[in-house]
């Protein structure tokens, strides 16, 4: 039988997979190229930015006199920082009362559709008003004018027009100018109300700045939130009163292990005093463990004959922060909380650490 006759096309030369590597693996896909509309909506969208800081940056030349009035009415408030505004400028009102609120300021936000049925009961003597409004021609805050004035509180207007009804209305006007609106249409407030944020900002923070109010007080005002945690004390969170395991020294073994099962939580370890109450020691469960593995089961001992001497305690101002480090450190699950003069007034246990969200 005749041989087919050989392919004289060139063999490809096989591909051997490198070591570790499987051979079918992609190759890394390229990034595609943008449309020329995709382009242009990027370029829009960093113009509306511009815009945005554009109009921020323009008011900085507008603060002097008229920005000191309204610092100095607003730090000398006896009452409360009333807020308002409608639409756009309410929701930056609004953001505004609670950035006075959180620093110390009392405040609040008054909706203007709101006051005239019944809200203005909320405004008293002594307060001040912040009003802010782009345009300064709002029908809901004109209406309220007469009615603050009739009040005696003073009124703030942060706005956009100087020759406004509103800003005619105020005793001091914070006026930010004539902004042009980062809008295809030029009507939706965006580069204003961002305008208008920033002017409120700098007010709440110039404020901030002028007062004694620090971390702690911030953290106060800030329970539940991760600044709150970060400056939290250990008398904050220790176990005091039945809930701190106390035993003293002159107390035989036994009762010390009762009292870690029987107090309330069960921390898992016994603080051990004298009779004044000073920390001499402390016993745990680690400790009991490690007497019965050596044997050592006569529970009639002096409970100070088998404690831990000299342990390791913080005081009750001592930042959980730190305390936590420390017992990760030490590895141990509880601390012993010591006043000034070395009495043990309470308890920090891992459990409440992480009950609390520290570990």
């Amino acid at each position: 039988m005749a041989r087919a006759p050989r392919s004289t096309a060139k063999k490809q030369p096989r591909l051997r997979a490198l070591p570790g590597r499987a051979s079918s693996s992609p190759a890394p896909a390229r990034p595609q190229a943008r449309s020329s509309d995709d382009e242009a909506a990027l370029t829009y969208a960093r113009g509306v930015l511009e815009a945005e800081a554009r109009a921020i940056l323009g008011v900085t030349d507008r603060l002097g006199d008229a920005f000191l009035r309204a610092l100095k009415l607003v730090r000398d408030c006896p009452g409360q920082v009333v807020v308002t505004g409608m639409g756009k400028a309410g929701h930056i009102g609004q953001k505004l009362s609670s950035t006075l609120a959180s620093t110390g300021i009392r405040s609040m936000f008054l909706h203007p559709a709101e006051a005239v049925h019944g809200d203005l009961g909320r405004v008293g003597p002594g307060d001040v008003i912040l009003a802010m409004s782009n345009s300064g021609s709002t029908e809901e805050l004109l209406r309220l004018l007469p009615l603050f004035k009739r009040m005696g509180t003073p009124v703030v207007a942060l706005t956009g027009d100087a020759d406004s009804p509103l800003a005619k209305g105020a005793e001091v006007v914070l006026d930010i100018g004539r902004i042009e609106e980062a809008c295809p249409m030029g009507l939706v407030p965006t580069a204003s109300t961002a305008a208008l944020h920033a002017v409120g900002d700098a007010l709440a923070m110039t404020l901030l700045r002028s007062r004694p109010f620090g971390r702690d007080d911030y953290a106060l005002l800030h329970p539940g939130g991760k600044l709150g945690r970060s400056v939290l004390r250990v008398f904050e969170l220790m176990r005091t009163g039945p809930a701190n395991p106390l035993v003293l020294d002159t107390a035989r073994l036994s009762l010390a292990v009762v009292v870690m099962t029987n107090t309330p939580g069960r921390p898992g370890a016994a603080c051990v005093v004298d009779r004044d109450g000073k920390l001499e020691g402390i016993f745990t469960d680690g400790d009991l463990r490690r007497l019965v593995e050596r044997g050592h089961t006569d529970f009639e001992v002096p409970v100070r004959e088998v404690m831990g001497k000299r342990p390791r305690c913080i005081t009750p101002d001592t930042l959980v922060l730190t305390a936590a480090a420390q017992m990760r450190e030490l590895k141990v699950d509880q601390l012993p909380v010591v006043d000034v003069e070395g009495r043990a007034v309470g308890l920090l246990d891992v459990q409440d650490l992480l009950a609390a969200k520290f570990v």
